[in-house]
């Protein structure tokens, strides 16, 4: 329904992280000497911007979950969690969708595949419970605190050159090590790359990273539980 009137479609959802990956790919191949990532890099980018597009499209859009659409939160017999529940699906979505793309450029630059592939479910189920998570703090109290909105579009900003994106954790300078550890994006990229760089995959990074989200989810079960009722008395 989204895209019924646009002439690319669906296209749009991976327009995006694909020039983003065009312009780092030749910002880190053709005019900057030092190697980052794993070759090929356009996979490389591509495994980590592609979630990163399906995080930082469902945290932004969680800040509206409730103000965008007031009078249905206030009239539909719905349990309220679903109107977060449903920014993270259909993000979720897009990110299926974009798949193929990384399918073709993985085919036309030779990249190697492994049986850590399998792992991609694992990965997509983590990313759900981090927004998912992150959504149920960030909805209801963008309702009190309306400058919460740009505050978060700030930290997306901030968060994504302090994630490995265009990098690798392998790539960080020891000082800057700790950052990975807090970063759950941290793991949760190790897992989606692990299927083409098997020296991506850090099993006690994902073990911390799944550490941090359990708790973010149960954190947000409880900010959501205790706020709503103020939410729906302040819309």
């Amino acid at each position: 329904m989204r895209y019924s009137t646009s002439l690319l479609g669906y296209l749009w959802s991976i327009l995006d992280p694909l020039v983003m990956s065009f312009i780092y790919w030749f910002i880190f191949t053709q005019l900057i000497t030092r190697s980052l990532g794993q070759a090929p890099y356009i996979v490389f980018l591509l495994c980590a911007m592609l979630p990163w597009m399906w995080f930082n499209g469902a945290v932004g859009d969680s800040t509206r979950a409730f103000l965008k659409d007031v009078k249905l939160v206030r009239s539909v017999a719905l349990p309220r969690w679903v109107w977060v529940g449903r920014i993270v699906c259909s993000k979720g979505v897009e990110f299926l969708l974009s798949l193929p793309v990384l399918v073709l450029f993985a085919i036309a630059s030779g990249a190697q595949v492994n049986w850590y592939l399998l792992l991609y479910p694992l990965a997509m189920f983590m990313m759900a419970a981090l927004v998912l998570g992150l959504g149920l703090i960030i909805a209801p109290l963008v309702v009190f605190f309306r400058d919460l909105e740009r505050a978060t579009k700030l930290v997306l900003r901030v968060l994504f050159y302090a994630s490995p994106i265009i990098y690798s954790v392998n790539d960080l300078p020891a000082i800057a090590a700790p950052l990975a550890w807090i970063n759950p994006l941290s793991g949760i990229f190790s897992l989606f790359r692990a299927g083409f760089f098997v020296e991506e995959l850090n099993w006690p990074l994902v073990a911390v990273s799944a550490a941090i989200i359990t708790v973010t989810l149960f954190v947000g079960t409880l900010v959501f539980r205790r706020s709503v009722g103020g939410v729906l008395k302040e819309l």
